[in-house]
């Protein structure tokens, strides 16, 4: 697996919907990247971090902005 390859899927690594085979391919690419390794924390953190705001302090539509945001990055 590439690190361009691992962008496009992180967030259904981190939601658990990857099957096991790609799972697989994703966990072996985090072992040998320290970049790639670095990144998904970063974004287990934000996430995290997001998580904790209340949920007043977000309005829907910058809420569904971040959502959008993170399930469409790609990389070229």
């Amino acid at each position: 697996m590439t690190c361009a390859e691992l962008v496009e899927l992180v967030t259904a690594f981190l939601e658990g919907a990857l099957d096991n085979e790609t799972e697989r391919r994703f966990q072996d690419h985090l072992e040998i990247c320290d970049g790639c390794e670095t990144y998904v924390e970063q974004l287990r953190r934000t996430i995290e971090e997001v998580g904790k705001l209340p949920p007043e302090s977000l309005s829907d539509e910058a809420r569904d902005r971040l959502l959008d945001a993170f399930r469409s990055f790609r990389t070229d």
